[in-house]
């Protein structure tokens, strides 16, 4: 149920600043301050708008658009028109333009601290009660209202209805496991509140895949039982041959994965073409609220393309010329390839830093189901005995031609919570210490071969496995081989697909996989930890301990080592937390803990990602941090700020 209370008489008002701050056009004013006054439309809308299928620009940005300062963000003013040319090795790809789009209630800017984008502003009270205010005036794709009211339908009819929401609201809307109170104050307020701090909520609406607390009421309702008229609704779920209205719903409303065209959106470009199809179109948002400082409405681009082809061949169809912006499915190891096709084709290639706490990492299992490997992988020794065995020099000079670092899985240079201590824990390459180690835990026997023995006589010899997605894992695994057998341990590297792959590590069949480390190392102290303890079933290293925090108790196990259940503890203190301050202090615990600890034992992070740009493509950055979280990949660069020279849109090749 929707609740009204008085406003609070004391809130801390966060984040509007000076529009200098990372391009903002967010100066403190009033609501009702006019629009910006030459809005500046694409010709690309000509057309509709002289036949009246389409109101002006001016009559189709909110009221108080969000101004980006092309200058203050250090690039040009740019020009409408254009196809930006994208290549995909999958139809689940179309998520790709959410991230790219990276259009959110708040967003993270250059500084890593969160800004109002689709809201005009928020306000903050004791870390517990958020008070949200959209853009007067703003529209969704269609030209429907974005409201109080597409927040209020999230809410009641999506999050807590049992049909589309069988476990309840997400996790980023719980805080020590209750429900906010929702409240609607007015067409464009609303306010979430809490009895205890949730330093969750915003984070987890700036996120590559967001939380999403609102939808587009006005179209989905016609798919929803409790708005629906019956009659039209059986029709609707017969016509497209799902089970029931909730699966009629979940199938139209998907607004991380664009697959309905009909779906209105906020993001830059909206899809023009149903599934399935080897191409999609998606064309610029009319109703886009942010504009540049000359009042021309972004995207500058007036179309993105996506065409979805074999994985593998990306790279070969890049050098082509058949993409003009493009990093997905390259590896560094592409580089000179694309390098060299750079040369005769009209592109450029960029070497971008990855942002993973480690590109690469071994991940010894500890909920292995056989108890020998098990508990020697739950022996601290062991763990810094395989990481002081590794030679990563060698691992950095051979596959990334020493351009890349060689540490720990831990927060990047960048990362305010960066230390240097941490990072180089236990990575020195010292064989004469991991034997020390692995004598000290027992392991002293060995065979004919010169592999340890286990006291029951098995050798110490064991399958690392991976997803097998790139060659440079199985190339760093072949240089890993070596050094480990100088210590007396053998391994054998084998790849599964994916899903095989991640069902055998939960199994607890798995005794050591290899994979990314943290997806997200640029973190700041107001991010989720999550990471770092064991909270989540698809963390590899603890799989069944994780499964045992997310589904309460009811599946998995309770962790058995003492510093993974205070890395828990930590966690929960952390999503307690009121101040900066002590989440600052909370995260560096737990990233010393880790770093002692080697729950996940990284061996090189800093790799750089080849992006490779059209040379008519303007103000895609020369130099940038490439993850998942907190960037959306490309996304926290403003796609829709790159544009292109005038020749580009007179064939689009």
């Amino acid at each position: 149920m929707t609740q009204r209370r008085p406003r609070p008489t004391r809130r801390a008002a966060l984040l509007l600043g000076s529009a200098a701050v990372a391009g903002l056009g967010l100066p403190r004013r009033p609501r009702a301050a006019p629009r910006p006054p030459s809005a500046i439309d694409s010709p690309f809308f000509a057309d509709r708008v002289a036949a009246g299928a389409l109101p002006p620009v001016g009559d189709r940005l909110p009221d108080i658009p969000r101004v980006l300062d092309m200058a203050g963000l250090g690039r040009r003013a740019g020009r409408h028109g254009g196809n930006i040319r994208l290549l995909m090795g999958d139809q689940r790809d179309l998520r790709m333009m959410t991230l790219y789009g990276y259009t959110r209630l708040v967003v993270y800017d250059d500084n890593l601290e969160l800004v109002p984008d689709v809201l005009e502003s928020f306000d903050v009270e004791e870390g517990r009660v958020f008070t949200l205010r959209l853009r007067p005036g703003h529209c969704w794709s269609d030209g429907s209202p974005l409201t109080s009211e597409d927040f209020r339908y999230w809410w009641e009819d999506v999050a807590n209805n049992e049909r589309l929401s069988p476990g309840g609201p997400p996790q980023a809307l719980l805080s020590a496991g209750e429900p906010p109170v929702f409240e609607v104050l007015s067409e464009t307020e609303i306010r979430y509140s809490w009895q205890s701090p949730n330093p969750i909520f915003l984070p987890a609406l700036a996120a590559a895949q967001p939380t999403y607390i609102f939808m587009p009421s006005q179209y989905l309702r016609q798919f929803h039982e409790r708005h629906a008229r019956k009659h039209e609704l059986a029709m609707k779920i017969k016509e497209n041959r799902v089970r029931d209205w909730g699966a009629l719903h979940e199938r139209n409303s998907r607004m991380y994965r664009p697959e309905n065209p009909k779906l209105p959106t906020v993001e830059p470009w909206r899809n023009t073409t149903p599934l399935p199809a080897e191409q999609f179109v998606f064309e610029r948002n009319p109703y886009f609220h942010r504009i540049d400082e000359n009042g021309r409405q972004l995207p500058y681009a007036d179309e993105a393309t996506m065409t979805i082809g074999t994985s593998s061949l990306i790279p070969a169809k890049t050098a082509a010329g058949e993409a003009d912006l493009q990093a997905r499915y390259l590896r560094f190891d592409n580089y000179t390839f694309l390098k060299e096709a750079s040369k005769r084709m009209n592109f450029d290639v960029r070497l971008w830093k990855r942002a993973e706490g480690a590109y690469f990492a071994l991940l010894p299992n500890l909920n292995a189901i056989d108890p020998v490997w098990r508990d020697l992988n739950r022996d601290v020794r062991y763990r810094r005995a395989i990481s002081v065995a590794i030679n990563r020099a060698d691992v950095n000079k051979v596959i990334f031609f020493g351009l890349a670092r060689e540490s720990g899985n831990t927060a990047l240079p960048e990362s305010p919570l960066y230390d240097p201590a941490l990072a180089a824990a236990w990575i020195q390459h010292d064989p004469t210490l991991a034997n020390q180690l692995l004598d000290e835990i027992g392991l002293t026997r060995r065979d004919d071969d010169g592999i340890r023995l286990f006291p029951d006589g098995r050798r110490l010899e064991f399958t690392v496995e991976t997803a097998g997605e790139n060659t440079e894992e199985t190339d760093i695994l072949d240089l890993l081989k070596q050094d480990f057998l100088a210590v007396g341990i053998k391994i054998y590297p084998r790849s599964a697909q994916r899903d095989v792959f991640r069902r055998r590590i939960l199994a607890g069949q798995t005794v050591m996989s290899a994979w990314a480390g943290m997806d997200n190392a640029l973190v700041t102290p107001d991010m989720e930890p999550d990471a770092l303890a064991p909270t989540s079933s698809a963390q590899f290293e603890w799989p069944r301990w994780g499964q045992f925090f997310e589904t309460n108790g009811r599946e998995g196990e309770r962790p058995a080592l003492p510093e993974a259940n205070e890395l828990v503890r930590l966690y929960g203190e952390w999503r307690l937390s009121v101040t900066t301050r002590q989440r600052r202090e909370i995260w560096r615990q737990m990233l010393r803990i880790n770093a002692e600890q080697l729950f996940t034992i990284g061996v090189i992070n800093s790799t750089l990602q080849p992006i490779v740009v059209s040379k008519d493509l303007n103000n895609v950055p020369e130099q940038g941090l490439y993850s998942f979280e907190p960037g959306a990949f490309l996304g926290r660069y403003l796609p829709d700020t790159f544009w292109f020279e005038a020749r580009k849109t007179e064939g689009e090749g």
